[in-house]
């Protein structure tokens, strides 16, 4: 397998999972909790998708290193930074908002959720611009 391909799949996985999100939203506040439930999963599993790509990608090959300059590169890095920050925060968020709804404490799913589901669509939205920025407006190298 050609494992260049893989960034390309990460951003699919991104792109999916943020249409998942919101759709799980938009079903939440429709009242349809079984929707909203099959939106949330998918997206989770979208995103360990993702992440298990991700991982593997980056220890096959190593960084690629972002050819932008002058404030598109400084826009980038706060992108990156702030993504990876959030990224970093979702590890224990996720897990304990699926654990909350899957224990059907909706009361504490509810206030974990709000934070998790902004968090969780502005890494996966920026994901996508991540890769957007890295690989197609400015390509660079190994």
């Amino acid at each position: 397998m050609d494992i260049t391909v893989l960034p390309h799949f990460q951003a699919s996985c991104n792109a999916i999972t943020t249409v998942l999100l919101l759709c799980g939203l938009f079903f939440i506040r429709k009242g349809d909790k079984e929707t909203h439930r099959a939106c949330m999963i998918s997206a989770l599993v979208a995103s360990t998708m993702f992440l298990a790509s991700y991982l593997t990608y980056h220890y096959l090959v190593g960084t690629f290193k972002f050819a932008g300059a002058g404030a598109v590169r400084t826009l980038y890095f706060f992108i990156l930074i702030t993504h990876t920050i959030l990224a970093t925060a979702l590890l224990p968020m996720v897990p304990l908002t699926v654990y909350r709804a899957w224990k059907q404490d909706f009361e504490g799913h509810k206030k974990v959720a709000h934070w998790t589901f902004h968090a969780w669509l502005y890494v996966s939205a920026t994901g996508v611009i991540i890769y957007w920025m890295l690989y197609r407006m400015y390509p660079g190298g190994y």
